[in-house]
């Protein structure tokens, strides 16, 4: 998101200068037109990229829009970086745009890498080669921390990444806070949170490759940096300032631990239904908040007001960011937890949550002497007690 944009270009003319040495005129070598740029010299460039990083010295890419790779590199302790060039994917101002298969992962934070295609501008160098000018843009994800230069603050537990000139403190904060709001309920969760925080909500639908205004709305949304669902696939936190920096430090807060309960739980790439993922990471994040029912659901209790108790469970319709009673959903979704955890206990609530991504979740209730149909009626129970409620 925030970063090099792929209009800002590092255009290098193709202009024979004149340079007087010695009495002498001589002509510097012509750089190549950008539009003879082919895949060899990508693929050369590339390399050149990946030896600057793993070498820490950023002296080769001097002069290109890439010096800040090496900088960001040796903050974040990038590890198992792969360049490999793709396709070629059109022209741009001054060079060719490529796409670029990328390869890397956190040292210390992730276990297993991160891949994903990322398009790249590539335009003349100073010395005839070919020169990374801009990378991002296009319909693919732009990881923040390969688009422009990066703030970091890391602790053993927490690494946050932000876009430069970011103030990352009070997210760093409530990153921190988080850890020991989710080991309360997750006590065997060993913590290795990463969060990014993009310059703006443009930058964050840039990071997941949603630049149509997906996440405009949300203040944070836990995935892993490539998209990928595999089961070991690392899982980041990307916030989007532009809505968490207008909640108050309380909500804030219990947005970072409602996330961090995500990726303790790996509930992105989990098989729970959505209201178990979203109810219980709220159940989680809640907890030890003293806040009134008028403020944890009060979007429901007005629905439930206005259009009676829903007949089922919240699931990806309700959840779906474009809906306009997305809040609701994550208040039903996490009433629905409450009442299982008041029948069977917050230990029967994990139960319950674990069984579920193995057996599915009438096999889960049925451990705990529930069933589906039960637990239905007691949420839809409670939430027409609460909307006949005074305010």
């Amino acid at each position: 998101m925030a970063g090099l944009v792929a209009s800002v270009l590092v255009v290098a003319a193709a202009t024979t200068w004149l340079v007087l040495r010695d009495d002498t005129y001589v002509a510097t070598p012509q750089r190549p037109a950008a539009a003879t740029l082919g895949p060899a010299d990508i693929e050369a460039t590339l390399d050149l990229v990946e030896e600057a990083v793993g070498s820490a010295d950023a002296a080769p890419l001097a002069g290109t829009g890439a010096e800040h790779l090496v900088a960001n590199a040796e903050l974040l302790r990038v590890r198992d970086l792969d360049l490999r060039y793709v396709a070629q994917a059109g022209g741009a101002q001054g060079g060719v745009r490529a796409t670029v298969d990328v390869t890397w992962r956190f040292g210390g934070f992730d276990d297993q890498p991160a891949r994903t295609e990322v398009e790249m501008i590539f335009g003349p160098g100073e010395g005839g080669e070919a020169a990374l000018t801009s990378v991002g843009g296009g319909d693919g994800r732009s990881p923040l921390w390969l688009t422009g230069p990066v703030e970091v603050q890391r602790t053993d537990r927490v690494l946050v990444l932000g876009a430069e000139g970011t103030n990352l403190a009070p997210v760093a904060a409530r990153a921190e806070a988080a850890v020991p709001v989710v080991r309360r309920v997750l006590p065997r969760w060993r913590p290795r949170l990463v969060v990014e925080v993009p310059a703006s909500a443009g930058g964050l639908g840039d990071v997941l490759g949603a630049s149509d205004g997906r996440y405009d709305g949300v203040a944070a949304v836990t995935a892993a940096p490539d998209g990928s669902t595999a089961p070991d696939a690392p899982l980041h936190v990307f916030v989007n300032p532009d809505v968490l920096g207008t909640l108050r430090s309380r909500g804030a807060q219990v947005v970072l631990s409602h996330e961090a309960t995500h990726v303790a739980t790996r509930a992105p790439v989990s098989t729970q239904p959505l209201w178990l993922l979203e109810g219980f990471a709220d159940y989680v994040a809640l907890r030890d908040v003293d806040l009134p029912l008028t403020t944890t659901a009060g979007q429901v209790i007005e629905q439930v007001r206005e259009d009676g108790a829903p007949v089922a469970l919240p699931g990806a319709a309700e959840f779906d960011t474009a809906t306009t009673h997305l809040g609701a959903a994550y208040e039903a979704a996490w009433l629905a937890c409450v009442v299982l955890a008041d029948r069977v206990g917050e230990r029967g609530l994990l139960d319950v949550y674990r069984t579920t991504g193995t057996d599915g979740l009438d096999a889960a209730l049925e451990q705990v002497g529930w069933t589906e149909a039960g637990l239905t009626a007691a949420w839809r129970a409670r939430l027409t007690a609460l909307a006949d409620l005074p305010d």
